[in-house]
């Protein structure tokens, strides 16, 4: 499947211990896949949906309620995808631009932020979920939650810090809150560097979690099966 990845920030160098950046991570997450990329964070989006089979969008330092240009061409574009019926999944920054571009609201979480390997419980089984799970664990780093699902949506998966932490809109667009894409190596830094944000108790619990077994590589399976039956169904 060709996959356009929707980068909608730089990691890459941005700390010495960890080498590559969102095209490593989601190339290890789903390595049948061939990538187009397309650096959505300085204004470079495809000109068409129709220019790759599937779509996933990546996290962001950024907000998706941000004012710059390139959040609303991105919002644009995601809606563009919605009423072409192309796959899409959105990670974290991904989830919350896929929440926002088509109704519903993203705001800062009030009990702070979720990060470290979490449970995310799952409230509603779908046939590309395979192997079935009913709790998987996943790495999350985030301030935002998507508060209120757009329309035609329906909540897949949620825990005690996240309400909605997976979410189906219509039939061909997915999103996930945690990430499964992230190495422990990567969320590890992440956490040291913004520990004065986060705050150093939730900070210190977080780094005991990073390094344990988690649900990436079987997310990346679930994502992979969802891109190709949504592909299919549209008889691509």
């Amino acid at each position: 499947m060709h996959v356009g990845l929707l980068e909608c920030d730089e990691v890459t160098g941005r700390f010495a211990e960890v080498s590559g950046g969102y095209r490593e991570m989601f190339a290890a997450l789903l390595p049948e896949a061939r990538f187009t990329y397309y650096r959505a964070h300085e204004g470079k989006l495809p000109a068409a949906p129709g220019e790759c089979d599937a779509w996933l969008c990546t996290g962001s330092r950024y907000s998706a309620y941000d004012t710059m240009p390139w959040v609303g061409a991105l919002a644009q574009f995601i809606r563009d995808l919605h009423v072409s019926k192309r796959p899409f999944v959105g990670i974290c920054f991904g989830h919350q631009m896929l929440a926002h571009a088509l109704g519903g609201e993203v705001a800062k979480a009030e009990n702070g932020w979720g990060v470290g390997v979490l449970p995310m419980e799952i409230v509603s089984r779908e046939p590309w979920m395979q192997p079935p799970r009913a709790e998987v664990l996943i790495q999350h780093m985030h301030q935002d939650q998507v508060q209120r699902l757009p329309p035609g949506s329906i909540v897949l998966g949620r825990s005690a810090h996240c309400e909605i932490g997976m979410f189906r809109v219509g039939e061909t667009m997915l999103g996930i809150e945690g990430h499964p894409e992230f190495p422990a190596e990567f969320a590890a830094a992440l956490i040291r560097a913004r520990r004065e944000r986060i705050g150093a108790g939730r900070s210190d619990a977080a780094l005991k979690t990073v390094r344990q077994p988690n649900d990436g590589p079987l997310l990346g399976r679930w994502i992979s099966r969802f891109l190709a039956s949504t592909g299919r169904s549209k008889g691509d």
